[in-house]
């Protein structure tokens, strides 16, 4: 699974230097970080890819499990890289043919997310991959989906993760890893 990177925290540092804090966004008080020059850049994009490709250690995933939206960009990719399927998790009413739902909290609420219910087979390795760890409720939702399926659960994998909102303790039924930590 090796992409060979020659200098792994050089290429760490490309990925940091592409991601941009946007102020007050989406409210006052909010340092948002913006993925957007990294999804831009060919080469930076890429060292992402290759960087959470390296993460992965142990069983291979069969599939990559990709949350909306962000996680789309990233599990898609690492799919193509790594040869494995890609599964999408979808806000309600997205998908066309029966699915799993499952509800969580929000700081401001609730959301929900689903899942095909014929997506994976039991037993099927799979590896949860999105942008961003903040709360740990999307993740821990799709997780939640996963295992209603039968799926074995290789693991979470992020670009950033937001260390200050402790997510990882809430997230303790697979190991858990991010490139980027704020």
């Amino acid at each position: 699974m090796s992409a060979a990177i020659e200098d792994p925290a050089a290429a760490l540092d490309t990925v940091k230097g592409l991601i941009r804090d946007i102020p007050d966004f989406p409210k006052p008080g909010i340092l948002f970080k913006d993925i957007t020059p990294l999804l831009g850049d060919a080469k930076g994009f890429g060292l992402a890819i290759d960087l959470l490709a390296d993460s992965i250690d142990g069983p291979a995933p069969e599939y990559i499990v990709g949350t909306e939206s962000r996680g789309f960009i990233f599990g898609a990719a690492l799919a193509y890289r790594l040869g494995a399927g890609f599964i999408p998790v979808r806000k309600p009413g997205k998908l066309p043919s029966d699915v799993h739902s499952c509800e969580y909290e929000l700081e401001y609420g609730t959301d929900a997310l689903e899942v095909h219910r014929d997506a994976l087979h039991h037993g099927a390795k799979t590896l949860i991959v999105d942008d961003l760890l903040a709360t740990g409720g999307t993740a821990k939702a799709t997780g939640d989906l996963l295992r209603r399926l039968g799926a074995e659960m290789l693991g979470y994998r992020f670009v950033i993760e937001l260390t200050f909102l402790n997510a990882r303790e809430h997230m303790t039924d697979a190991p858990v890893k991010s490139l980027i930590q704020y």
